[in-house]
Parts: structure tokens; C-alpha cells; sequence
């Protein structure tokens, strides 16, 4: 496409004022490794949220709930529960507050916070950095893969052929593919932006996102109000196969786009969902699991443990759900509707693994130029400020949690920094490796929330849980978790796997490698805890005292009561529980009257919207008053 000089004008100079803003607030991130990961724990929650929400609104991301939006209808609603979004409603009911209690800088150094420095806990801390490395690296090539392939449909510059014509020995060989326009874009466009997140840290991120995210949200109504204003209901009923308008589902996914677009149900096909109870139950299995893991060492955590209180905490990820649901699926929405009133017949050229690509094709068809440039600023957003926290939550844990704990305990708090920059530097050149030889977004992505977590649940369920679960439990599960997904992956991906799946199952999906890979993990929990001595009591009894957990604490629960006067042990399991099922579905509301409303199907959002009213009363006052003091174990520990 085109744009309009206008429209570039626009994007451009949003995109070197992000990066301007970011380099000149660089220096209060600078001080020490506090103030670079963490901000000082001095940013208000509310900014926190906002920029915790900012960062979840990636362009890869997007661009796949838009593909599965229009090819699933309202179906899609529950796709996303494979990463799973509802561990934020687990994070504000209760988890947050409990990891913000143990006042560490990173997810490897609360490890020694819960089985303190022995062999087993420091093996512990090295298999946890191993997970959150290689969880940004998937990540950095999600990203890469996922603005290069919107960038390239969207901008107008032929970078391959520029290039081809400065050194024209670099595309003389087989590895000139490496270099498409596709890639090149995305090489350029990472390179830029990690800039202002590599030299700022925790506030450069934090501060550019606030201002992303009110880009985004202003891009995202102009895109639903311009859906609303040219496509009426009728129109989207006659381009959509029966049951798309609604999000039940039986044991298949009960959608057939045969008469409509052949491809939409090849792309059906090959994600795997025809069976889609089989799809939504693993899905869920293994969210619940995830969700009761706590965050995963990335952004998400680092939000959490740089808020001020645990309190604070909690609403942090409460505001998250509160601010991210309703911009982004009015974009979402928004984009699905053009496409399905107007380009039908562009998809019908497209193949089944470019369905992808269906925000970038539809975004500038119907939208003024001069808002295009906006829109576009505003993608740009989403992509900066996903991929800068991603890259900012890597080098915590090499710096951190190797080299300052196992090479050079008395590293300057400056060297300290310096060194976060140029690991962050030789994370991003791997990210960017992996994410020149990936072909499609959502097998990354599939790969990352199916396999790979899976891998990681089990010992991060048990470490907040069950008081004799130790260091080397945790090794061997990560090990055994992580090294199964490893496995497992490759066996699928065999062609007699396949073939095998295609004529006994249906076709082959990342989420049926989750029982095995849960199992080995399990195997490798309870075997590395029960042949070797439980934890250090003192240790137990510090992180139980600190951090309240309920589970089976038995042992410690009863010396705390014993030797602390005044103890009271977390009672509030039911309440709870109670708090995150009535979350779920405020977060489902959340996310569907957005859907609903673009679609102008009040017979559906008018319920919804009712749901939501009801389920934020009664969070009111099970959630939100709970929250007002601290329990008295916080204080007494």
C-alpha cells in the first residue's frame, strides 16, 4: 500500500518522540539495579496498571484475535484462556499481595526467599533463570515476527531492494530469504526501540507506555465508532456462518465457512480446533494450574514487585483488567467488521497461513487519511510497548541473579547497570535469530503459552502450596518440565506424528502436548522433594509468616502459632476462590460487551453489560473492601 505523506508524517513523528521521551527520562532509571528494574517502588499503582495493560497490548498479539475473531465469532473469546488472561484475576484477588510481601527484585531472588541458599535452592535459582532467558527470547521473536509482518503490509518503503543495491553481496546466496522486507522492518524497527528501553529501564518503560496506551485507547474507539457508523448488523449476519454471533460451543466447534470462505475452515484445520471441548478443557486445565503458579518472570512480575505495598499490589492487576478489555477489543472488534463487510473477497486470494495478516490488509481501507497516520502510531504503540517490556525484564535475571550472586557479590550498583544494558543487547540479537527463522506467529506463541509454560506450572504451583516441596524438587520439575516441552515439540512436529494425529484425532494441536509435559514435570517435583531433606524450617517459617499462603503448610503454620504472638493464618481460601470464579466472568463480560457493542447485537450486550454490573458489585465488597488494611501477620512479621 501507499500511505498518505500525512500519515507518515504522523508516525514518524510519534515513533522518534517515544524514543526521545524515553532516552530523556533515562536517567532516574540509571541509579542502581532498584531504580532500573524496579522504578524505586515509587510509581503509583494506577500508573503501574496502566502501563502493565500497556505492555499486554502487543501488536503480535492483536494481530492474532483479530484472525481468530473473524475466523471463530465470538467463539475466539475463549482462545485467549491458552495464555491464560484470567491469571490477572488470580493475581488481583490474592497472588500479588503475596509475592509483593517478599520484597525481592526478581523472580530467581524470591527463589532464595523460599528455599534459601543451598545447593537445592541455588540449583532452584539457575532453573528459573533459564526459563525467564528463554521466555524472552520466544517472546523478542514473537515480536519480531509479528511487527514484520504488519510493517510490511502497512509501510511503503522496499527496504530489500534498497538494501540489495548498497551491498548486493548479501543477498547473492540462499540466506538472502533471511533478509526479506518482512524481516528488514522488523530488524530495523527493534534496533530503534530498544534505545529508550535498554538505557532507561523500569521508568523509561513505565512513563513511555502511559502515553501509548492513551494512544491506543483513542485508536481503538475511532476504530469501533468507525465500524458502528459504516456496517450494519445485516451486513455482518449474511458475511458469517451460522453460530459465529454466538460464544457456546459442543464437543466440535459447530462453525462451517464452506459456502462462505473455503480457507476460514482450512485455518480451522490447522490451528487444530475442530474438536473444541478437547481445545477449551486443556486450555483450562492448564490456565487454573498457571494462574496458581503466580506470573511468570516477566513484565507482569516486575509490575507487581516495583508497586509500593501489597495492597497496592493487588489493584495494580486489578486495573489491568479494568483498562485493557474494553479499548482493545472495540480495535479488535472494530477491524473483524471491516474486513468481514468489505474485503471478503481479498480474503478469499489470501492462503490459510496468511489470515494472520488480516489487520494490516483491512486497517487503512475505510479510515480518513491524516487518522490512518494514528491509527498506525497507535500499532506502533502497542508493538513498543510490549516488546520494551519484554526486553527490560531479561537482563534482572543474568545480572541479578547470576552474575551478582555466583560471580561478583560486591558488583557497583553503575557496573551493575552497564552490565543489564549489554545483556539486554545479547538477548535481543538471539531474540532477533530465532525470529528470522519463524514463519508464523501463532506457532511461536503456541509454542511459548502451550509447551514451554506448561513445563514451567507444576514447580510454581507447589512452591506456594505444599510447605515440603524444596530446591531440588523445583530443579528437577523446571528440568524435567521444561526439557519434556523441548521433547515434545520436536516429536510433534515429525510428519508421521502428524499424520498419525490426522487419521486417529483430527489435526495436531500444541495444546495435547500438555498432559505428558505436565507429567514430567509432576515426576520430577516429587521425586527431587521426597529423596532429598525438606527446606531449612527457619527459612519455611520466614517465607510462611512473610507471605500468608494457605495450602498444606501444616507443619510451619502450627510452629508460627506456637512462637508468634498475635499469628493468624490465611483463612480466606474460600473467599478466595469465590473472588476469582466471579472474576473470570468480569473479565469475560469485560471482554465481550466491547465485541458486542461494535457488533450493535444488544440482545447480547445488554445482558452482558448486566452481568458486568452485577459481578463489580459483588467484587465490591468481596474483593475491593478486603483490600483496605494490610492483615496484622504482615506487620507482625
Amino acid at each position: 500500500m501507499r500511505l498518505h505523506l500525512l500519515d507518515i508524517s504522523i508516525l514518524l513523528s510519534y515513533f522518534v518522540a517515544t524514543i526521545l521521551i524515553g532516552l530523556w527520562v533515562s536517567r532516574r532509571g540509571s541509579k542502581d539495579l532498584d531504580s532500573y528494574f524496579l522504578g524505586g517502588k515509587s510509581l503509583p499503582w494506577y500508573v503501574l496498571g496502566v502501563s502493565d495493560a500497556s505492555g499486554m497490548f502487543d501488536i503480535s498479539g492483536t494481530m492474532v484475535m483479530v484472525f481468530w475473531l473473524f475466523v471463530y465469532g465470538l467463539k475466539s473469546i475463549w482462545l485467549p484462556f491458552v495464555w491464560p488472561v484470567f491469571n490477572q484475576v488470580f493475581l488481583m484477588m490474592f497472588l500479588s499481595a503475596w509475592l509483593r510481601r517478599s520484597n525481592v527484585l526478581t523472580g530467581a531472588e524470591w527463589i532464595e526467599f523460599r528455599f534459601g541458599r543451598g545447593l537445592g535452592a541455588n540449583l532452584a535459582h539457575l532453573s528459573v533463570v533459564l526459563f525467564a532467558v528463554l521466555n524472552v527470547i520466544g517472546m523478542l521473536a514473537y515480536a519480531f515476527k509479528g511487527i514484520g509482518k504488519f510493517a510490511e503490509r502497512m509501510l511503503p518503503w522496499d527496504l530489500q531492494s534498497t538494501l540489495a543495491g548498497w551491498a548486493p553481496s548479501l543477498f547473492s546466496t540462499d540466506p538472502a530469504a533471511l533478509l526479506s522486507n518482512e524481516n528488514l522492518y522488523a530488524l530495523v524497527i527493534l534496533l530503534l526501540t530498544s534505545l529508550y528501553a535498554i538505557k532507561g529501564g523500569m521508568v523509561s518503560v513505565v512513563i513511555t507506555e502511559v502515553m501509548q496506551f492513551f494512544v491506543l485507547t483513542i485508536t481503538s474507539v475511532i476504530i469501533g465508532v468507525t465500524a458502528i457508523y459504516k456496517v450494519s448488523p445485516e451486513m455482518i449476519q449474511k458475511a458469517v456462518p451460522e453460530g459465529w454471533l454466538s460464544p457456546f460451543f459442543g464437543w466440535e466447534l459447530g462453525l462451517d465457512w464452506s459456502n462462505l470462505l473455503q480457507q476460514a475452515n482450512e485455518v480451522i484445520e490447522q490451528d487444530g480446533n475442530e474438536l473444541f471441548a478437547i481445545a477449551f478443557g486443556l486450555m483450562f486445565f492448564k490456565g487454573v494450574l498457571a494462574s496458581l503458579a503466580g506470573p511468570a518472570p516477566n513484565y507482569d512480575m516486575q509490575r507487581i514487585l516495583a508497586t509500593r505495598t501489597p495492597r497496592e499490589a493487588c489493584l495494580m492487576n486489578g486495573m489491568v483488567n479494568l483498562v485493557l478489555y474494553f479499548p482493545r477489543y472495540m480495535m479488535i472488534t472494530g477491524i473483524t467488521v471491516l474486513a468481514v463487510a468489505f474485503s471478503m473477497e481479498e480474503m478469499r486470494s489470501l492462503k490459510a497461513d496468511q489470515f494472520e495478516e488480516l489487520l494490516p490488509i483491512v486497517l487503512t481501507r475505510h479510515i480518513p487519511v491524516g487518522v490512518v497516520g494514528l491509527l498506525l502510531a497507535g500499532l506502533m504503540a502497542a508493538f513498543m510497548s510490549n516488546f520494551a517490556g519484554t526486553l527490560n525484564a531479561a537482563p534482572a535475571y543474568i545480572v541479578n541473579d547470576v552474575y551478582k550472586r555466583f560471580i561478583n557479590p560486591d558488583c557497583t550498583p553503575r557496573r551493575a547497570v552497564s552490565l543489564s544494558r549489554v545483556a539486554s543487547m545479547a538477548v535481543l540479537a538471539i531474540g532477533i535469530a530465532f525470529g528470522l527463522f519463524t514463519t508464523r506467529i501463532t506457532d511461536v506463541m503456541m509454542w511459548i503459552v502451550g509447551a514451554l509454560y506448561t513445563g514451567y506450572v507444576m514447580a510454581n504451583v507447589l512452591k506456594w502450596y505444599w510447605w515440603r516441596f524444596n530446591g531440588y524438587g523445583y530443579f528437577w520439575g523446571m528440568v524435567s518440565g521444561i526439557g519434556a516441552a523441548m521433547i515434545a515439540s520436536e516429536i510433534a512436529g515429525q510428519a508421521s506424528v502428524k499424520a498419525w494425529f490426522v487419521e486417529h484425532v483430527g489435526n495436531m494441536n500444541a495444546l495435547y502436548l500438555i498432559p505428558p509435559i505436565l507429567l514430567a514435570s509432576a515426576i520430577g517435583c516429587l521425586a527431587g522433594t521426597l529423596l532429598t531433606p525438606p527446606e531449612d524450617e527457619e527459612t519455611l517459617l520466614n517465607f510462611y509468616v512473610k507471605t500468608r499462603p494457605w495450602g498444606a503448610w501444616g507443619p510451619i503454620r502450627e510452629r508460627a502459632i506456637a512462637t508468634i504472638p498475635g499469628f493468624e493464618p490465611n483463612h480466606d481460601f474460600r473467599i478466595n476462590m469465590f473472588n476469582v470464579a466471579i472474576g473470570i466472568v468480569w473479565q469475560l463480560c469485560l471482554t465481550a460487551l466491547p465485541i458486542y457493542v461494535v457488533l450493535q447485537q444488544w440482545n447480547w450486550a445488554i445482558p452482558v453489560a448486566t452481568m458486568l454490573a452485577v459481578t463489580s458489585l459483588t467484587l465490591k465488597f468481596t474483593w475491593f473492601d478486603r483490600l483496605e488494611h494490610d492483615p496484622p501477620a504482615v506487620r507482625t512479621a
